[in-house]
């Protein structure tokens, strides 16, 4: 099972600091299996390169270059998302966004499965991680390739951690 999210953005009124947004592909233990970092996009329009960049090598034959299924936020709900993974042949998990509806879909309407859409906290809790590291969060860095090489960074050593 794989899971996406989007990252921090806009502004903390509390704290008074922007956020950073990034696109993750993470898998059901929280562990970074693709990332994206956004100039200064809409989160649905990330889907597609998110799931681009997500490659797994095998020792024997072709990577495996899609997931089987994907759990996401209402905001990833779209014609154009919900053609992309009927043609790639990804189940997806996603629960209708009433404000994406203008008027009443008719045909049959789209299951969602709410206990596999529960286990998404994994997203919640790369980015809880993320945030945690002190060099990643605030985003120091200008340029993003060398954010995201930071972030990527991160996510080896978080790697590292769980196994072992």
């Amino acid at each position: 099972m794989v899971l996406l999210k989007r990252g921090n953005i806009g502004y903390d009124g509390y704290k008074k600091v922007k956020g950073v947004k990034i696109s993750v592909l993470v898998d059901i233990e929280g562990l970074l299996l693709s990332i994206v970092v956004p100039a200064n996009e809409n989160d649905s329009t990330l889907y597609v390169p998110t799931l681009k960049n997500f490659k797994i090598q095998r020792p024997i034959g072709r990577p495996v270059n899609r997931p089987s299924k994907v759990t996401a936020d209402a905001i990833y709900d779209t014609d154009e998302i919900r053609k992309y993974n009927r043609r790639r042949g990804i189940k997806s998990n996603i629960p209708v966004n009433i404000r994406n509806r203008k008027k009443k879909k008719r045909g049959r309407p789209i299951k969602v499965d709410w206990d596999e859409f529960k286990k998404k906290s994994a997203v919640e809790r790369f980015f809880s991680w993320i945030e945690s590291c002190k060099k990643v969060f605030p985003r120091y860095e200008i340029k993003e390739v060398s954010y995201l090489g930071v972030v990527m960074l991160a996510a080896i050593m978080r790697l590292n951690q769980v196994l072992g």
